[in-house]
Order: structure tokens, then C-alpha cells, then sequence
């Protein structure tokens, strides 16, 4: 099962039957998906998703609407009479416009695996529901954009994604969605990390790589016996610890100096045996 799907699963489960201004407000919500076409004043509802036919079939049974249940192949299909309930913009309580709002998403929504991507969009018939929708999310704080081309609204950040299931209750979910979020965050970190002391390495490695160079090419032209005492010193530590850090070369000296101390004699040694390949 997919994780839309067990999001979808468990709004379906919620127990809220007794109150019928959430059911007519979710109900709405249906309505007003993608999913949903009128016609002749009666509204065909649409979805493959199990879960969704089962919850707008109880919540007409419980509004004593009556509707004609249909199914072709993997096709579910609830047809009923356009109801007389209230509209979106007269749904004034914050329990109603979650109610709204979780209809929205049961009617025409879906959200990706988060293991794989971070991905929630709800597809709506007209843009001007879109936007009404987009500024209820954003009253709870919760950022969503709509597609230019499209009635599409959709979020791309985690922490958005999580608020968003929140707000439509979907509690289980959130821990599950969090849970995977969390342990993908310290994944990435720890990544980031890796590559960034890897990157460290390299730079060091080449740095020791170009300096040994030098050193060795200074003997090889009988210069190297004419350095100060102090860059001699520096440089026979440092073609017996290739490796090793500036700072840990420093602290190698008999009389340790620091980090910067070290680049300066070796970058000293670098410039004199490039003098020297100059005027060869």
C-alpha cells in the first residue's frame, strides 16, 4: 500500500459522524475535487481509491442523502442529488474549514512515499477554490503554492507536508511521515559531512602531494642543505608524515608552533623551489 494510500486509510477511519456541520463541510470538500463533475444538478464522484468510496459513502448515509453506488473494473462511482449544505466561504469554525479541507484531499489529493521525495499536491476543479483553499492553509501557517498552468496546489517541504496532515488529522501518519523525515535529515547530514571532510582530505592530500614535490626537488638541485634550519626542520616532518594536518605537523616540532606558522615555512619552501625551476 502506498503511503497516500495509508494516509487516505486512516482519514477514512476518523469518527466524527456525529456531528453534522464536519460531515456536510467534508462532504463539500468532495465536491469541490477534481474527481467530482456536475451534472444536472447531481454530483458524480469518481476514485479508484477504496478507502475514499467507503468514506463519502457513510458520510451520505449519515446526511441521509441518497446515492447510486457504481463500479467499473477498478472504478468506484458515487452519484447523488446536489445537496442542499452550506458553501465554503459560510464555513466560518477552524473544525469545519479541517473538515473541508480533508474532503479536498480524500476527493483529489495524494502524497509521495517520503523515503523517496517530499511531494503533496490536491488537484481542484476551478482556480478560485484553489486560492480560497491556499489562504485557509496559510491562516494555519501552512505554505502551499498553485501550478500557472493548472488548479493544482501542492507543497514540496517536509515540515509543510507534516503541518498539512496535521491539520487534516491525519495523526499516525505525521508520526510515520516525521519518523522517515527525521532519519532522512541526519542521513543527509551526515552525508553532507562525509563529503565535506572527504573534500578536507583531498585538499590536504594535495597540499602535502605539492609541498613533498618541492622538498624533494630542492635535494635534487643541492639546495636543500642552504634553508633556514627552521624550514629544513618542517620539511624533513613533513615527507615522514605526508598526511598529516597542518596543525598536527605544528605539534610534531621540537618546539610546536601553530597552524598558520606551518603553512608559512612551507609555503616558504613551495615559492623557493619555484624560484629556482624559474631561473633554471
Amino acid at each position: 500500500m502506498s503511503f497516500s494510500s495509508e494516509v487516505k486509510m486512516e482519514l477514512s477511519q476518523i469518527n466524527n459522524f456525529s456531528k453534522r456541520e464536519l460531515l456536510e463541510a467534508e462532504l463539500t470538500g468532495y465536491m469541490l475535487s477534481a474527481n467530482t463533475s456536475i451534472k444536472n444538478n447531481y454530483i458524480e464522484f469518481i476514485t479508484e481509491n477504496e478507502f475514499n468510496i467507503e468514506r463519502i459513502f457513510k458520510i451520505l448515509f449519515k446526511l441521509q442523502i441518497d446515492y447510486e453506488p457504481e463500479s467499473k473494473r477498478k472504478v468506484y462511482i458515487a452519484k447523488f442529488k446536489l445537496p442542499d449544505i452550506k458553501k465554503p466561504e459560510q464555513m466560518d469554525k477552524d473544525e469545519e474549514k479541517k473538515a473541508l479541507v480533508r474532503g479536498i484531499f480524500l476527493g483529489s489529493g495524494s502524497v509521495n512515499d517520503p523515503n523517496k521525495k517530499y511531494h503533496l499536491e490536491i488537484l481542484l476543479n476551478e482556480r478560485d477554490i484553489a486560492q480560497y483553499i491556499q489562504n485557509i492553509l496559510k491562516q494555519a501557517n501552512i505554505r502551499t503554492k498553485i501550478l500557472e498552468n493548472n488548479n493544482t496546489i501542492y507543497i514540496k517541504e517536509g515540515e509543510e507536508i507534516s503541518k498539512f496532515l496535521a491539520f487534516i488529522e491525519a495523526q499516525k501518519s505525521v508520526l510515520r511521515f516525521e519518523e522517515i523525515r527525521v532519519m532522512k535529515d541526519l542521513r543527509n547530514d551526515v552525508n553532507r559531512k562525509v563529503n565535506c571532510e572527504t573534500a578536507n582530505l583531498n585538499k590536504t592530500i594535495e597540499a602535502a602531494v605539492m609541498q613533498i614535490d618541492a622538498i624533494n626537488f630542492l635535494k635534487k638541485m643541492k639546495k636543500f642543505e642552504e634553508l633556514p634550519d627552521s624550514l629544513i626542520e618542517i620539511a624533513e616532518v613533513r615527507v615522514e608524515n605526508p598526511e598529516v594536518s597542518l596543525k598536527d605537523l605544528g605539534n610534531l616540532l621540537e618546539n610546536p608552533i601553530g597552524k598558520s606558522g606551518v603553512n608559512h615555512r612551507l609555503k616558504k619552501i613551495v615559492e623557493i623551489a619555484e624560484e629556482i625551476k624559474k631561473g633554471k
